[in-house]
């Protein structure tokens, strides 16, 4: 097994001390019988952990057995949604153990790390990792997909939405406003038409080029908000060729923008 693609991530190769315990748990650590070891940093929330289906929103740190820093998502400025069937053994196994909020400092061995891929680093690799977030799999469509609820506010478009979750701040985009965004979609039956989860890192695009249902409904949003809109048709493909027909339901979080 291996991280996903994406963790190749953009940014350069950073070169760091090594901290002290590099490549060596200290005594106190929880060993498993896989032969991976881990620190609490910071206790989570109660609450669920992830499965094995789900999505996780997650920052980590990743050293390889020099110190030198492999990957590393606070610098690059954005958490990664990764899919817990495809990442790293050593990551899967510690997140299923963990709650939203916890991080860990966590020490795998080469078989539950890259495995002796070509070009990963070689060896034991430790990460810091926290699980900041658990998403159901895209192809799980919500419980109000059939329509907007009596929760949900109705624009004289016809859009309707619900905020998921708050942002921050009180800037919003423009038409003209590149964004970067997670988004899913399905038809009001329920079925996946599309989803940016899987990629991992968040879908860059200029807002006036997406459709018009978006265009209206992304304008009322800050960073860090996600909402579930319902776009009817005429706000959507309008019945375009090849696209999906309908009103089409869309959960979108705003990660960021700039014009």
């Amino acid at each position: 097994m291996r991280l996903l693609p994406l963790l190749c991530l953009p940014a350069a190769l950073m070169i760091q001390a090594a901290p002290a315990d590099q490549g060596v748990p200290p005594a106190d650590a929880t060993r498993t019988p896989s032969g991976l070891a881990y620190q609490v940093i910071h206790a989570g929330r109660e609450g669920s952990r992830p499965g094995l289906k789900d999505f996780v929103r997650v920052h980590f740190t990743g050293r390889d057995a020099e110190g030198k820093t492999f990957a590393d998502t606070r610098a690059d400025g954005e958490a990664l949604c990764l899919s817990m069937e495809r990442i790293m053994p050593g990551m899967r196994e510690s997140l299923t153990t963990m709650t939203i909020g916890e991080r860990r400092q966590l020490w795998i061995p080469e078989p539950l790390a890259f495995a002796g891929a070509k070009g990963r680093p070689a060896g034991a690799v430790v990460m810091d990792l926290e699980l900041l977030e658990i998403l159901p799999p895209p192809s799980q469509a919500p419980a109000d997909v059939a329509a907007p609820g009596p929760d949900a506010q109705v624009l004289r478009s016809g859009v309707a939405f619900k905020i998921l979750r708050p942002g921050t701040g009180q800037a919003h985009p423009t038409r003209a406003s590149w964004v970067s965004v997670h988004y899913t979609g399905w038809t009001t039956d329920g079925k996946l038409f599309d989803t940016s989860i899987p990629k991992g890192a968040s879908v860059s695009l200029q807002l006036k080029d997406t459709i018009e249902g978006w265009v209206e409904g992304l304008q009322l949003m800050v960073a860090g908000e996600r909402r579930r809109f319902w776009i009817p048709e005429k706000r959507a493909y309008r019945g375009q060729a090849g696209m999906p027909a309908g009103m089409l339901v869309f959960d979108v979080e705003l990660v960021g923008f700039h014009n």
